[in-house]
């Protein structure tokens, strides 16, 4: 019998290389293609879960955290961090929230005048159309089978040089990296995304710490 094993593996081999053949011949997506199966996939989602790492590198100064992510749609977004414990930015659809434990106050700001590094995953949570949020979108391919969309987040030209998005080709963003115009780089890592996950309206109710007063103003960096 063992004298038929290594035929009977040369077979299969035989078998599987057209498979793989064709897998390494499948041509890249254009860019249009790949930014609407972007939009497709984020699209038919109502919720989403996933693990985060942030970095920021500028001004003098350098930090890395992380977290989970819950977003829900409409425009509702929070991001729990456990790397500073006790720091939370939240968007329930009409405010957004920031707060770190032991600051001295929470701060708020209106949605509709949010201009935070995280607002680029905010169109994630409406009617998603790459094309039409990114100005001079192009592709890269990058490796194992990821691929770069990069363009200019529109109504950011002021504060944004680039913004890059590492998607898989079927359009599942697993990166963020956003250029300032002064030469800071932040960048967002995603992990273990949960599709269309149980998420409880109360995660976006923001109740401020007790003692801790509400401060209309802007976004920290």
């Amino acid at each position: 019998m063992k004298q038929f094993l290594p035929k009977i593996r040369f077979a299969a081999l035989a078998l599987a290389l057209p498979c793989l053949c064709a897998a390494a011949q499948q041509p890249a997506p254009s860019v249009h293609e790949l930014a609407q199966r972007v939009d497709r996939h984020y699209n038919r989602l109502h919720s989403l879960t996933a693990q985060f790492s942030e970095s920021y590198e500028g001004l003098g100064m350098k930090r890395s955290e992380s977290g989970t992510l819950l977003l829900v749609k409409p425009g509702r977004m929070r991001w729990n961090y456990s790397q500073p414990a006790g720091k939370v930015f939240l968007l329930d659809g009409k405010y957004a929230w920031f707060y770190a434990r032991g600051d001295a106050q929470v701060q708020r700001i209106p949605a509709s005048k949010l201009d935070d590094l995280r607002s680029p995953l905010r169109f994630l949570l409406g009617h998603t159309q790459l094309e039409k949020e990114l100005v001079d979108l192009a592709l890269i391919p990058g490796p194992n089978g990821l691929f770069q969309l990069t363009g200019l987040p529109k109504g950011q030209e002021q504060r944004v040089q680039k913004l890059a998005l590492t998607v898989t080709a079927d359009g599942v963003i697993t990166a963020i990296e956003i250029v300032e115009t002064d030469g800071a780089v932040t960048r967002f890592t995603f992990a273990d995304e949960v599709p269309n996950a149980a998420v409880s309206q109360s995660a976006f109710h923001f109740t401020p710490p007790a003692g801790v007063p509400v401060v209309d103003g802007l976004p920290p960096v």
